[in-house]
Order: C-alpha cells, then sequence, then structure tokens
C-alpha cells in the first residue's frame, strides 16, 4: 500500500488539479467563459478549497500561464539540448520555437492575452512569464544563428515571433499543415539570418 502523501504534496496536486482545469477551461470556453465555478466544477472542489489556494480568479489564471510557461520552457530547452549550435540548426529551432506557440497552452496564453487587453491588473501580472518564455526563446535562436549583427539577429527573431504567432492564430480558421509548412519555408528561405 503506497504511503499516503504529506499534507504539503496534497495541496501541490490540489493546486496542480486548479492550474490543469484552469487551462483547460480557458481553451474551451475562453476567458470570458472561464469562471472560477467552470473550474471547481472540472475539479469537483468546493469554493472554499479554491480560494485557499487562489485570492481571484486572476491569481488562478496567472499561476496558470506560469505552470503552462514551465512547462513548454523544459520542452523546448530539452529540444534545445538535443540541436547542435550554428546555423544549419535553425529550421529544428524554428521548429522547437513554433511548438511553444501552438497548441492548447498557446491558445490558454492567447485567451489571456485577450483578456489582459482591457484588465490592467491581467495585463501587469502576465508580463513576467512572458517575458521569461521571450528570453528563453531568443536564447535557443541566438545559439541557432550565431548571427554577427545583433540587430539583424534582434529583428530576425522578433519578426519569427510576429509570424509564428500570426500563423498560430491563423490555424484555428485554417487547419492546413502544408500551409504552415511552405510558409515556414518560406520565411527560413527568405527571412532567416544569413549562415
Amino acid at each position: 500500500m503506497p504511503a499516503s502523501l504529506t499534507r504539503k504534496q496534497q495541496r501541490d496536486q490540489t493546486r496542480l488539479q486548479l492550474l490543469d482545469a484552469a487551462v483547460d477551461c480557458l481553451v474551451e470556453f475562453g476567458y470570458a467563459g472561464t469562471t472560477t465555478q467552470r473550474i471547481q466544477d472540472r475539479v469537483n472542489m468546493s469554493r472554499g478549497a479554491l480560494s485557499h489556494h487562489f485570492a481571484s480568479k486572476a491569481d488562478l489564471l496567472v499561476a496558470a500561464i506560469h505552470h503552462i510557461a514551465d512547462q513548454r520552457l523544459e520542452l523546448l530547452r530539452s529540444a534545445a539540448d538535443e540541436i547542435e549550435p550554428g546555423p544549419h540548426a535553425l529550421p529544428e529551432v524554428v521548429a522547437a520555437i513554433s511548438t511553444a506557440m501552438s497548441g492548447p497552452p498557446f491558445l490558454a496564453a492567447l485567451e489571456l492575452w485577450v483578456g489582459a487587453r482591457t484588465d490592467p491588473e491581467l495585463r501587469a501580472a502576465l508580463m513576467p512569464p512572458e517575458r521569461r518564455l521571450g528570453r528563453a526563446l531568443r536564447d535557443i535562436f541566438e545559439k541557432a544563428t550565431a548571427e554577427a549583427d545583433p540587430e539583424h539577429s534582434r529583428l530576425a527573431f522578433d519578426s519569427l515571433l510576429i509570424f509564428l504567432r500570426g500563423l498560430a492564430i491563423t490555424s484555428i480558421l485554417r487547419d492546413d499543415d502544408r500551409f504552415r509548412d511552405d510558409v515556414v519555408g518560406y520565411w527560413l528561405d527568405h527571412m532567416a539570418p544569413a549562415s
């Protein structure tokens, strides 16, 4: 019989369940449709239990994005560790960054970005994890490009992020792998830093 969980382990497990439920609700119902009641219902938890862990909906949602950012960063770093540095690695790096900017975690973050447009507190809370993720993405990009011109590298990186965010949003209405591969190939051929 497994040993029973300590109180800290139980709290951590409950917190993780709430974070996962919040992300699921953001993806399924959007920011406006994500309510603490829906999150509670998803994990069969009372309002008191939820408020024991998170004082407000905003606190819960921001903690969920930190949680997702941590997971995305770990996956990115694992992928980056497998890539040999140099400009030949750029397609692999673009693929890794593209993965970080797609799927349910990205959609959940996008919902919070939209909510943050009119909610200054949410916007302020989102900035630290987004900056942390941005720095990690830039480090991975620079490892692959070894660009001598810092200004060109910055513009290439920024254009890549803007491009991939737009592509991820486009995929909501146009989920077409061939289209995606074609436009990523075009970026690599025409916009990527020179080797």
